[in-house]
C-alpha cells in the first residue's frame, strides 16, 4: 500500500510556496504522493484558500519522483476543455505523474455551487461528470474530440500537447454504499470512498468494482482511502486498499502538524503489522 499527503489549501496551507516546500520533503521522506483538495469556498472558520492547479504546478516543479493530483475535483463546476487543457499541460510539467481525481462535489461545505449560480441538483451534476469525463478520456489521446451532449459541446477540436502519461489516471470518489459512483469508478481507473467508516465497507465496494469492471481484471486499480495519521491501517490494506492518503482537520491543520506527520514517515509499524 502506497502513502500520500493530502492537504486542505486553507488558511496556514493557502500559500503555493509552502506546498511545494512540503512536497519536497515528504518526496524525500520516502512519500508516494502529495494531493490536494480542490475547493473555491469553504465553510468558517476558513478564510484564506488556495488554487490547486496552481498550487500543483508549483509542487511539480519542486519534485521529481512523487504522485501528485488534485483529489478530488468537482468537474461538474468546470469546462471540460479547460481541465483536458490543464490536466495535459501539469502532466507535461510533473514528466507523467498526474493523478486526477473527479467526482460530483457538494454544496454543503461551502455553498460552491449555490453561491455561485452552479447546478445544485444531483443527478444534473452527475450526467455533467459523466460528459466530462468521456471528453477528457478523448482529450488526452490527441484526436479531435467530437462531442455534443446535454452539457457541454466539444466540435471537432485537438488538444495537443498529449499528457506524457497515454493517459491520465482518474481516480472516481464517492459513497462507497451508492451504487453509481460504483458503476462509474469501475469504468475508470481508481476509487476514493466518501465518509469509510469501516473495512467492511471498503471491502464490499470493492468487491462490486471488481465484478463491474471490464476488460483486464488483472490489470492495475487503485483504491485510496483517507484516513488520519493515527488510524490502524491493515484492515483497510486487507479490504483492498491501494493507496492510504493522509486526512487532516480542515479546521485545524497547521503547517507544524503537518511536518510531524511527514516526519513520521510512511506506515510506522505500530499502524501496519504484516
Amino acid at each position: 500500500m502506497k502513502s500520500a499527503i493530502w492537504l486542505p489549501l486553507f488558511d496556514e496551507l493557502a500559500d503555493p510556496r509552502l506546498a511545494a516546500g512540503l512536497a519536497a520533503e515528504a518526496e524525500a521522506a520516502g512519500w508516494d504522493g502529495f494531493f490536494v483538495w480542490d475547493h473555491v469556498r469553504w465553510r468558517e472558520p476558513v478564510q484564506a484558500v488556495a488554487d490547486p492547479w496552481v498550487t500543483l504546478a508549483a509542487v511539480a516543479a519542486a519534485t521529481s519522483t512523487i504522485r501528485l493530483g488534485p483529489m478530488v475535483t468537482a468537474l461538474p463546476r468546470r469546462r471540460p476543455q479547460v481541465v483536458a487543457r490543464q490536466t495535459a499541460t501539469l502532466d507535461q510539467l510533473s514528466g507523467g505523474r498526474l493523478v486526477l481525481g473527479a467526482g460530483l462535489g457538494s454544496d454543503r461545505f461551502g455553498g460552491e455551487y449555490s453561491r455561485f449560480g452552479d447546478e445544485v441538483d444531483d443527478r444534473a451534476r452527475a450526467a455533467m461528470l459523466d460528459e466530462s469525463l468521456a471528453i477528457l478520456r478523448q482529450a488526452w489521446t490527441g484526436e479531435p474530440v467530437q462531442h455534443h451532449g446535454v452539457h457541454f459541446t466539444v466540435d471537432d477540436v485537438r488538444f495537443l500537447p498529449r499528457p506524457v502519461q497515454p493517459a491520465v489516471p482518474l481516480w472516481i470518489a464517492g459513497f462507497p454504499g451508492k451504487v453509481r459512483p460504483l458503476h462509474r469508478a469501475a469504468r475508470h481507473d481508481g476509487f476514493v470512498p466518501v465518509n469509510l467508516e469501516h473495512p467492511d465497507q471498503l471491502a464490499e465496494a470493492v468487491a462490486k468494482i471488481a465484478d463491474l469492471r471490464v476488460g483486464d481484471p488483472a490489470s492495475a486499480y487503485d483504491v485510496a482511502v483517507t484516513l488520519p495519521a493515527d488510524a490502524d491501517l491493515s484492515a483497510f490494506r486487507a479490504a483492498g486498499a491501494t493507496w492510504w492518503l493522509t486526512d487532516f482537520d480542515p479546521h485545524a491543520v497547521t503547517v507544524a502538524e503537518v511536518r510531524a506527520v511527514i516526519r513520521a514517515g510512511t506506515y510506522p509499524s505500530a499502524k501496519l503489522v504484516e
